[in-house]
């Protein structure tokens, strides 16, 4: 159904969260896979999981924000899985707080992280394709770079790039290269746990009244790298609870939302 039945698949930031997770699904698809990560003990154990599922796995270290690093990355990938027809970057840093706070440094260090990663993984990984015959790209992005809040403005502001550049990359490696995104909303990871009062916040400003998992953002990556989004590129796809398909109001204060509504009585008509 997903048409990845033995393709390799290379990704960075593989070693938790959102990049296990999309990892450990791209190898239950069937693809081989590269984990790469700045620490080589989480890649090396999310290696094993994926060789427990009966797939071929490497782990390997690597700096995203170095271009060398990322091209020898590339390369062992090659030599030890094969011709690379799936990438994902799951990398980022947040560092939130007010614009007149933030030094050029800081700056400097979010962009590098947030977009200067994606484009020299993307870029690394497009030439070998070009080569090879084509592939698909997707890139984490946020839902903080799709639309704007206070004291996000240099996160938002790279994430907001890594959809332009989602964009640009799509249009220009087509037909043969598909290049898209997943911008994320809250998703509970392991350093971002739901307090009670997080909760309460989400309850009311997210339609779907939840946090997301990192599960859902995978399946979200393994649909735009699968053969069921072959008509699909130079998107970004918000998998956010509905997020930012509100305008200004809290999810739950609108006219039309759970407690107003009869489910029962719709699901039976």
């Amino acid at each position: 159904m997903f048409g990845l039945i033995d393709k390799v698949a290379i990704v960075w930031g593989g070693g938790s969260g959102m990049g296990e997770a999309t990892a450990l699904r791209l190898a239950r698809a069937g693809c081989d896979v590269a984990v790469v990560d700045l620490d080589i003990a989480l890649a090396e154990a999310v290696a094993a999981k994926i060789s427990a599922l009966g797939r071929r796995a490497i782990a390997l270290a690597a700096n995203v924000t170095d271009e060398q690093q990322v091209d020898r990355a590339v390369a062992e990938t090659e030599s030890g899985l094969g011709p690379i027809g799936v990438m994902v970057t799951v990398v980022g840093m947040a560092g939130f707080g007010p614009v007149l706070d933030i030094t050029s440094e800081q700056w400097d260090r979010e962009q590098s992280i947030n977009l200067k990663s994606v484009f020299l993984t993307a870029k690394s990984v497009a030439r070998t394709m070009v080569r090879n015959g084509g592939g698909a790209i997707t890139a984490i992005c946020s839902v903080s770079g799709l639309t704007s809040a206070p004291r996000h403005a240099s996160y938002g502001a790279a994430k907001a790039g890594v959809a332009h550049l989602v964009r640009s990359m799509g249009a220009e490696l087509a037909p043969r290269i598909r290049v898209n995104a997943v911008a994320p909303g809250t998703i509970e990871t392991q350093r971002v746990k739901a307090t009670e009062e997080r909760i309460a916040a989400i309850e009311r400003r997210v339609p779907m009244a939840r946090m997301g998992s990192v599960d859902e953002i995978a399946k979200a990556v393994l649909f735009l790298s699968s053969d069921l989004a072959s008509f699909v590129t130079g998107q970004t796809l918000a998998v956010d609870g509905g997020w930012t398909s509100q305008f200004l109001m809290d999810a739950h204060d609108s006219s039309s939302t759970d407690k107003d509504i009869d489910w029962e009585k719709v699901s039976n008509t």
